[in-house]
């Protein structure tokens, strides 16, 4: 397998860890914005408890794709910064302060108008983020950036500001949202709070499903060449259409059921499904129309490198991450599940 195909798989799988896991708390703080009913506080404190120990552990995922992404592919890195700086830079404001407020929000006082406010940000920042966060992925497959001799020709806003990439920017908010609400259930501690975010994964499932046909409708115009070729004209199409659409049926059938640790598992692997589609029909495209695996890579000695300094790190994230979630994330009460 050429090298550059290895690196773009090993990307890919950063991203699908990186939505499962960060995309995650994003949808976290989408529910303490909406957090409600008698039970609000303990909605919130859940919330935290589950977040606060690997947020930024988290995040260690989307580092690494940037990485690949300089070291593997610089043509494709210079254009992304160049084309989508902006949206780059609100992403980035974005995670930083969610990370902040987040944080003082856990060691002001309880109960203090100051710590309402960082709790607001955090969970401004959480909606916010992953809106721009999936503008920018549908921007890099519409084919309205465009790339000439290595020099951007496109505009800076009209790239993503359109219906197509706000549209995958509303897809993943509610993706995301759907993921922690499920997540959420599986961990608390109580029967009653376990249903207070089964309904909310009930709701957020069905929206996901909504966006995902708005999304699907409005790449035929906004996102010609990968909707006619990948999402609709290639052999592996419709049978991961299926397969994607039984884990979503899975996983709100488990919520409706009550059965919490299977739509957990189902709900993770429709995301995963969701992302490995979209990466397949962009294929080879890093960028639509112009830059693919092998015209952006960067020459074969780097990035032999670039995969032994993988291979290296890799012996001591995983181990690292292992032992961090087995510390931090232990099962609930076996009532909650």
């Amino acid at each position: 397998m050429p090298t550059e195909h290895l690196l773009g798989g090993v990307m890919i799988t950063a991203l699908i860890l990186y939505a499962l896991l960060a995309g995650a708390d994003f949808g976290g703080g989408v529910w303490d914005l909406l957090a409600s009913g008698p039970r609000r506080a303990e909605q919130r404190a859940l919330i935290e408890k589950a977040i606060g120990p690997i947020w930024e552990a988290n995040h260690v995922w989307l580092i690494l794709v940037v990485v690949l992404l300089f070291g593997g592919f610089p043509s494709a890195f210079a254009a992304v910064s160049v084309a989508l700086h902006v949206p780059l830079v609100i992403f980035l404001v974005g995670v930083v302060f969610r990370g902040s407020a987040f944080t003082f929000r856990a060691y002001d006082d309880r109960g203090d108008r100051a710590q309402e406010r960082w709790g607001l940000l955090f969970s401004l920042a959480s909606v916010g983020a992953p809106v721009v966060l999936g503008a920018m992925v549908g921007a890099l497959a519409s084919g309205r950036i465009r790339v000439v001799d290595g020099i951007v020709t496109s505009g800076f806003f009209a790239t993503w500001l359109a219906p197509f990439p706000l549209l995958v920017g509303l897809f993943a908010l509610s993706l995301f949202a759907f993921l922690a609400a499920t997540y959420l259930a599986w961990e608390a501690h109580t029967p009653a709070l376990a249903d207070d975010f089964r309904f909310r994964g009930l709701a957020a499932g069905v929206v996901v499903g909504v966006l995902a046909l708005a999304t699907f409708g409005a790449s035929l115009e906004g996102a010609p060449l990968v909707s006619d070729a990948g999402l609709v004209g290639r052999p592996w199409t419709w049978p991961l259409h299926l397969a994607t659409a039984a884990s979503a049926i899975t996983a709100l059938g488990a919520l409706w059921k009550r059965r919490f640790g299977l739509a957990r598992a189902a709900a993770a692997a429709q995301t995963a499904l969701i992302l490995l589609g979209w990466t397949a029909s962009q294929y080879p495209y890093l960028i639509v129309p112009d830059l693919t695996l092998s015209n952006a890579a960067a020459n074969p000695r780097t990035q032999h490198l670039v995969l032994v300094a993988l291979a290296a790190g890799s012996v001591l994230l995983f181990p690292s991450l292992f032992v961090l979630y087995r510390v931090f994330k232990n099962k609930p009460a076996p009532s909650a599940r």
